[in-house]
């Protein structure tokens, strides 16, 4: 059981749910880097991607992701169904990102 699909919707092509585990979820809380704002302000009068903040953004979905499947992994899943990723205001310079899904066993149809 290594390797767990993911999916945002509700099944997976070819496969069935046996069992329904709970909630899996996994959460990355990130602060901008004083730095990376000075350039990021500088971004914002000339326009375009801010790239430092997508880079930020994309690691930290990458972490809750990692820890959403470690905690279905924990919970005995083989998959998780309906996942969804949110983010939250932490503080001024923080934000969280939360990832979180059904785990559940499934099998071939």
């Amino acid at each position: 059981m290594n390797n767990i699909i993911v999916s945002t919707t509700d099944s997976i092509a070819g496969k069935k749910v046996v069992k329904t585990l709970g909630i899996a979820r996994g959460n990355a809380v990130r602060a901008r880097h004083v730095g990376k704002d000075i350039l990021a302000g500088l971004r914002t009068l000339i326009g375009g991607e801010i790239h430092e903040y997508t880079k930020l953004i994309a690691e930290s979905r990458e972490q809750a992701l990692d820890r959403m499947l470690d905690d279905a992994k924990k919970l005995g899943a083989n998959a998780i169904i309906e996942t969804r990723f949110t983010t939250s205001t932490i503080a001024a310079s923080a934000a969280e990102l939360l990832a979180y899904g059904t785990a559940v066993v499934i099998e071939d149809e």
